[in-house]
Parts: structure tokens; C-alpha cells; sequence
């Protein structure tokens, strides 16, 4: 009798896998559009329902022939503008951009349209022989998506919307210094070279006089890679060479909602430094809305997988997604 239940046990253990397994596959391959309704108190009524469409974390995932499933998601929805929120490539030395390329290609409403820089992207940009952006992001931008370096104004009506770079607008000025002292500013070959550091203080210049601008009904938008978690929010606000900005929200990815997910207990993992080990984050920081500090924080789980345990380069309980951001006055 023992042996029989064992053997069954066995079996049913080989099933359970080999069903999961497929589930896996499956659901790695499918994309989910989660729509979130961001409610703002005294939004213009030029603003009601205006949209934002994310795009997270792509890592070169492939979702049919050339992006044929995913081109055909984007495009069946409505949005103002469609923000790309960084990793579209596997890491940062890589040279063949076909995949990115091919979704941009098939994407037929590009009008406004922002990329922002994620760890495993190439460079933005190159100092020798001269310095200008990198081949990456100038086949990006011949393909109607333009790199978010400082602050960009849309207008509805007589209401305005700012999209911003997270990581420039919280800077008080320009230096090598300061560049040096904020997380996340890229590193060598052309962190702290004098032509960037000149750049960068005129993208500053110009995005400290649009603020000037602002009005208190304009909504102000600002793009990262990296969610800006609590930790880090008080570190800004305390420090003497930053400055909290009145964000009504802050857009991110990175953290894929914790690659691989456990039922009941969320996300296992996920790669954030202001974590003391990352593993069993807060789990209501890891995707989704959370408001801190009067703004709110939007996080996707992105669409692709990061391949830094090379074994456990998948998604678990984790479908990918593309991120529909309505505004409303409630």
C-alpha cells in the first residue's frame, strides 16, 4: 500500500510540475493590459481622462513574429502619449536593437512619445570622437520616440501637462560633484566628462524655467527607470543639493512586480539597493499605485525578464504587461 502511494505521489509530483511548467511558458507569452485611473482633485476638465500608455522592461522579449502581438496590443489601445520606461535591451553591450526597433516600427501612434534609460540599456550617449547621443538612441528617435533629458510641456486647451526626467528635476544644479552623488546617473565613459556635465547643466537650466511656468491646475509627470521608494524620498527631501518637486506622479518599472511571485506571499525578490537584501520587499512598493509625500507612484511589472540568475530567467505568476494611466477627476 506504501508503495502504491508513493508511486502515485510521484506521479501526481511530475504532473503538478509538468503542468506548471506549461502554465509558465504560457503565461510568459501572454500580455495583460492593466488599465489604473489616477484620481486628482481639482484636475482641469481638459485633463479629464487624458492617457498615458508605459511600456516597461521589455528586455528584448519577443511577443510574435517582429512584435506582431505586442504592436497589435499597443495600437488597439487609446492613449495621448506613450512613455518607455527603460530595459528594452538584455544589457547594456548590446549591438542588435532589432527587437526594440521592430516594436516602434509597428507602433502607429507615436505623435508624443518619451524613452527614458534603464540599467540594462546602452549608452545615451558617446564623447568620442565628439560628444552626441549614441547610435541607440538616435535610430530610437528616427523611429518617433525621443529621449526624455530634461522637461517637456503638452497643451490641452489652456491646461498643460510637464513631462520631466525624474533624475535631472530633483537636482539644484549641475556638477561633477552632484552627478556624482545621485543614484543612478550613468557612469564612465561619459558621466562626468566635461561636454556632459556642460549638457546637462543646460538641460537644467531650461527645466528649472518651464517650472517657473507652471501653474498650480498643470499636471507635472515625471519618468524613471527606477521606482523612487520612501527611503529614498526622505533622503532627497533632507539633502542640501536636491529638491523635491511637487510631482502629481511618478511613472517606473524596474522591479518586474518581483519576477518570480509566490502566491499568497507576492514577490519574492526584487532589485532595489534602499532594500537592505531586496528579498521580501514592502509588497505594496512593488507594482502598482502607492502615494507618499503628497505624490503618487506608479510602478509596472514590465513585459520581459531579467537575465541575472541565468537559470531563473522567467516570469512566475507574473504576466507581463503594458500599462494603461487614465487621469480623472474623480
Amino acid at each position: 500500500m506504501k508503495k502504491i502511494w508513493r508511486k502515485r505521489s510521484r506521479i501526481f509530483i511530475i504532473v503538478g510540475l509538468c503542468m506548471l511548467a506549461i502554465y509558465t511558458i504560457w503565461d510568459n507569452n501572454r500580455i495583460t493590459i492593466v488599465k489604473q485611473d489616477i484620481v486628482m482633485d481639482g484636475l482641469p476638465n481638459e485633463l479629464e481622462g487624458f492617457t498615458i500608455l508605459q511600456i516597461a522592461d521589455l528586455h528584448e522579449k519577443e511577443f510574435g513574429e517582429n512584435q506582431s502581438s505586442l504592436i497589435e496590443a499597443i495600437n488597439s489601445q487609446y492613449y495621448d502619449v506613450i512613455v518607455f520606461t527603460g530595459d528594452m535591451l538584455r544589457n547594456k553591450n548590446r549591438t542588435d536593437y532589432t527587437s526594440f526597433y521592430s516594436l516602434l516600427d509597428g507602433i502607429e501612434k507615436k505623435d508624443v512619445a518619451y524613452f527614458v534609460s534603464g540599467n540594462t540599456d546602452p549608452d545615451s550617449y558617446r564623447v568620442t570622437p565628439y560628444f552626441e547621443k549614441s547610435a541607440f538612441i538616435r535610430g530610437m528617435e528616427e523611429r518617433g520616440v525621443q529621449l526624455l533629458e530634461s522637461i517637456d510641456t503638452i497643451q490641452i486647451g489652456s491646461a498643460k501637462v510637464y513631462i520631466t526626467y525624474f533624475e535631472l528635476a530633483i537636482l539644484n544644479e549641475i556638477s561633477p560633484e552632484t552627478i556624482d552623488n545621485i543614484a543612478y546617473y550613468p557612469d564612465e565613459p561619459y558621466g562626468r566628462s566635461r561636454e556632459y556635465v556642460a549638457y546637462q547643466g543646460k538641460l537644467l537650466l531650461e527645466l528649472q524655467e518651464a517650472l517657473k511656468r507652471k501653474s498650480a491646475s498643470d499636471l507635472l509627470i515625471a519618468l524613471n527607470h527606477f521606482p523612487v521608494v520612501d527611503e529614498r524620498v526622505d533622503e532627497i527631501i533632507d539633502s542640501t543639493f536636491l529638491s523635491w518637486q511637487n510631482f502629481d506622479l511618478i511613472i517606473s518599472g524596474h522591479y518586474h512586480g518581483g519576477q518570480i511571485r509566490v502566491p499568497v506571499l507576492g514577490a519574492v525578490f526584487v532589485p532595489e539597493s534602499w532594500y537592505r537584501s531586496g528579498f521580501f520587499p514592502p509588497q505594496d512598493r512593488v507594482k502598482g499605485l502607492w502615494e507618499y509625500y503628497n505624490t503618487k507612484h506608479y510602478v509596472s511589472t514590465g513585459l520581459g525578464s531579467s537575465n541575472a540568475v541565468s537559470f531563473l530567467n522567467f516570469r512566475l505568476f507574473n504576466s507581463p504587461e503594458i500599462n494603461v494611466i487614465t487621469f480623472t477627476g474623480g
